[in-house]
């Protein structure tokens, strides 16, 4: 794991809003009578690739598979949901626990259940 990687785990694990080169992590909690917004976003390049709420992590490529933006979405899925993303044959495929292999198309979003 890049350092880059362990230091944006460690906000998302910390709640704390943090920023290092290409990589954000933005903490959003709003508690309001109607509902409370809780998440944490994950930026790179200014481009939301993850949104972790308390159930699941949504994730998009936001138009760019490239292999950063996989590394940081692997380190995410795999220790929030152990899951992740593959490519085979230029093409990239979700995985996650008890299901079969997806196929990611570009830009698209998928979510993944968060793991106990």
């Amino acid at each position: 794991m890049r350092k880059i990687e362990r230091l944006m785990l460690e906000a998302i694990e910390q709640r704390k809003d943090w920023k290092l080169a290409n990589t954000e992590v933005q903490c959003i909690y709003f508690p309001s009578k109607e509902h409370t917004i809780d998440r944490i976003n994950v930026r790179l390049h200014g481009h939301t690739i993850a949104t972790i709420t308390p159930d699941k992590v949504e994730v998009c490529d936001c138009g760019w598979q490239t292999s950063t933006t996989k590394s940081r979405l692997n380190v995410i899925l795999f220790t929030l949901c152990r899951g992740g993303v593959y490519q085979s044959s230029n093409k990239w495929y979700g995985v996650a626990e008890n299901t079969e292999p997806w196929e990611i198309e570009l830009g698209s979003h998928h979510s993944f259940a968060r793991g106990a």
